[in-house]
């Protein structure tokens, strides 16, 4: 008898252990929870994709310091002799509520090459970016996130600081040491800063007085001209953190002006153009 029970007790162990892997199984795979077929068919159509690895790269920190505010750079990798063009550039937050953060439209002569700029992750995610490229396929390369919280995250500034900034844009070129404009001024290569004033509600914050969610409000297209040349346009959503700011590189045409308009979800439209003198600055 003591066999036996020693027996029974050893099956009665192993089911156990069978059954708890099985409860714990499907959690563990994450291509049982996996948005991405899903959002491929949402957000393209089902469109296939191809490896975008020669083709577009994808910077973010695996662990964010900020929810709200983290920072990605995208890069494009053709190489020069590459008849081939990117037009669009879409970014992807998998897990986030609306998880189409954002979609850059390149100007046609611009040769934007690099685009930053900070995004709210609401929970560990991963993070595609697919370039529309001139022969009418779609390329996607993926980077993988921890961060929590980030649109639900509080604003940070005070709602009168916030009505007082609305619309505000600053434009700002930068140069690197001992070289002048980024690349260079021979080159025409520029690297550029657009900043705008804006509270950009995410519709997930809560008012800590009311205790009532706060109405989604974010701006929601953006373009950019050298004269009337686009450079870049830039289609937003509740995924792109308060106060929106894209840095971004481009090659000059000679161009004295530089001008941007946006629009926000309410129909605002904020407009301002800057003198650029031949050094760029």
């Amino acid at each position: 008898m003591p066999g036996r029970r020693f027996h029974l007790l050893c099956i009665a162990s192993l089911l156990s252990v069978v059954l708890v892997g099985a409860r714990i199984a499907p959690a563990a795979t994450p291509e049982a929870n996996d948005p991405w077929p899903g959002l491929v068919q949402d957000i393209f159509n089902n469109r296939p994709m191809n490896d975008g690895a020669e083709v577009i790269g994808i910077e973010m920190p695996y662990r964010a310091e900020d929810a709200a505010i983290v920072p990605v750079t995208l890069r494009t990798k053709l190489l020069p002799g590459d008849s081939r063009r990117v037009l669009r550039i879409t970014l992807v937050i998998d897990q986030n509520p609306a998880p189409m953060a954002a979609k850059f439209e390149l100007g046609p002569d611009a040769n934007v090459t690099e685009i930053s700029t900070r995004v709210r992750v609401n929970n560990y995610t991963d993070v595609h970016a697919v370039a529309e490229l001139s022969d009418g396929k779609l390329y996607m390369t993926k980077t993988y996130v921890k961060a929590s919280g980030g649109c639900s995250a509080p604003a940070t500034k005070v709602a009168d600081d916030a009505k007082s900034r609305l619309g505000q844009m600053r434009y700002r070129q930068f140069a690197r040491a001992g070289e002048g404009l980024r690349q260079g001024p021979a080159s025409g290569t520029r690297e550029a800063q657009i900043m705008i004033g804006h509270p950009s509600h995410s519709g997930l914050q809560m008012d800590q007085v009311t205790q009532l969610y706060i109405p989604a409000f974010f701006v929601d297209q953006l373009r950019l001209w050298q004269d009337d040349s686009l450079v870049l346009a830039m289609e937003g959503g509740i995924s792109i953190s308060e106060d929106p700011n894209i840095r971004f590189t481009y090659v000059s045409n000679g161009a004295k002006r530089f001008r941007a308009e946006a629009r926000d979800t309410e129909g605002h439209v904020f407009q301002k153009e800057w003198k650029v003198d031949d050094s760029g600055t």
